[in-house]
């Protein structure tokens, strides 16, 4: 492809996420667009794909600049703007590939043009600019984020505004941590030990793993290391009965499967069937077999309430704003109108008060999100301990040195949360809480009694 025919690509592909009501996910809509157009080869795919992540990771800013310049934030502006702020390309090179040759983008129409001359030459960054955009942050976190970060607000905006690292976790079922950096230098792939995680390894760059013997016959998958830590902290030992209730296509389940060597039972529970099938795939070849499936219809499906307090552990790794992920998924904070805290926490403490019913007693609850708003998080978790008097908070350091026989990473215990971030430990944001139900008490004979 010309450099213009990937420019038009880069347009409608956000045409398409913007077409309904509400943003599609961009990687969903650039996943499909790219596998319906096998012709496009995979340096065109990589150079399509940074435009429209680049966009998303400027967008606050260029934004700005649009208001600026009176333009309107439409595909083709979005992208003009981008080229110019971003990619620091003239206006003499914008204007030769905006020519409608072959598959180049149509030439510019008059407001474009404008638009071209005035922001020519302009940095991406202005010192007018309020800082939230320059940190990126949409307007609905923003006060949340303020809250949740207090002078490290700026500090940890930038690290989730930069790429994430590719982290992987290596499955014990069928190798160990040698035998899979073994695999992938097999390969060409350079994997080192990851900083937190026993059994995890970052790699260099974006290598495609997909055709590697590490990923196809199970030894690794790919996982964020925090994501591993909080499988990690949930405490699975073999022979346990555990409960993901929120397992989605199950990346913490095959971990929690691996922690227990295949022994004892794990219920992968999702509301969405869809996303459980996909772990059927992944778990044949993990070698995971104690993982059962269970779909549910809700988050009060009447398999919860006929298996109460019945598992020792309960992971509830709840939906959230992903406030923690904008590395990963920088389109997420950019929906329209934003997301609704209100209905989103309503819902989390619904399924967290369910959740806790599969808990026995003396077994533990593992609370978590991918977001840094306290909301979602610090007063779930106090909402949730003061209408259940039987579950404590175990603190962090306790919980830790209990599994693990070592001192949590640091900075990581913050008011006896787990708390994790990119600029302090290059993972994603994740803050978890681990729950401790009462054990219930012998009773006591009284004298004489038999």
């Amino acid at each position: 492809m010309t450099p213009g025919a990937r420019i038009t690509a880069a347009i409608e592909v956000l045409e398409i996420i913007r077409a309904g009501d509400t943003l599609a996910p961009a990687d969903s809509v650039l996943g499909d667009y790219l596998r319906q157009r096998r012709y496009i080869g995979s340096k065109d795919r990589t150079a399509i794909s940074s435009m429209i992540y680049g966009l998303y990771r400027h967008r606050a800013r260029i934004g700005w600049w649009l208001d600026h310049a009176r333009s309107k934030p439409r595909p083709r502006t979005l992208i003009i703007a981008m080229l110019l702020l971003v990619e620091r390309m003239d206006a003499r090179q914008l204007r030769a590939l905006f020519d409608a040759y072959h598959y180049n983008p149509a030439v510019l129409e008059k407001p474009e043009s404008t638009l071209v001359d005035r922001l020519e030459g302009q940095p991406i960054n202005h010192p007018d600019m309020p800082e939230a955009v320059q940190g990126e942050c949409p307007a609905w976190a923003e006060a949340g984020l303020r809250a949740a970060l207090g002078e490290r607000f700026m500090e940890e905006l930038q690290a989730l505004n930069q790429e994430a690292a590719t982290d992987l976790r290596v499955n014990t079922l069928v190798g160990s941590r040698e035998d899979a950096i073994a695999a992938l230098a097999a390969d060409d792939i350079f994997a080192k030990p990851s900083l937190y995680s026993p059994i995890g390894l970052r790699v260099s760059g974006r290598p495609a793993l997909g055709g590697t013997k590490a990923l196809t016959s199970g030894l690794i998958e790919v996982q964020d290391e925090g994501s591993q830590m909080l499988a990690l902290l949930v405490g699975a030992e073999p022979g346990m009965q555990v409960v993901d209730f929120c397992a989605g296509a199950g990346g913490k389940t095959l971990a929690l499967a691996a922690q227990m060597q295949n022994k004892g039972r794990i219920i992968a529970c999702d509301v969405n069937e869809r996303r459980l099938d996909r772990l059927a795939l992944r778990q044949r070849r993990a070698a995971a077999h104690n993982i059962e499936r269970r779909p549910l219809a809700s988050e009060r499906d009447p398999w919860v309430k006929r298996h109460k307090d019945r598992f020792e552990r309960v992971l509830v790794d709840a939906p959230c704003t992903g406030t923690g992920t904008w590395r990963r998924n920088p389109d997420a904070k950019w929906g329209r109108g934003g997301v609704d805290l209100a209905e989103l926490t309503a819902l989390q403490a619904e399924i967290l008060d369910s959740a806790a019913r599969l808990v026995k007693p003396g077994g533990r609850l593992v609370y978590a999100t991918c977001s840094l708003l306290a909301a979602e998080n610090e007063d779930q978790v106090a909402g949730f301990l003061a209408n259940h008097a039987d579950f404590r908070l175990v603190p962090l350091t306790e919980a830790w040195r209990q599994i693990t026989g070592t001192e949590p990473p640091a900075d990581a215990d913050i008011g006896g949360y787990l708390r994790l971030s990119p600029a302090r430990h290059g993972t994603d944001g994740f803050v978890a809480a681990v729950l401790e139900r009462a054990p219930v008490e012998a009773p006591v004979e009284a004298p004489g009694e038999k």
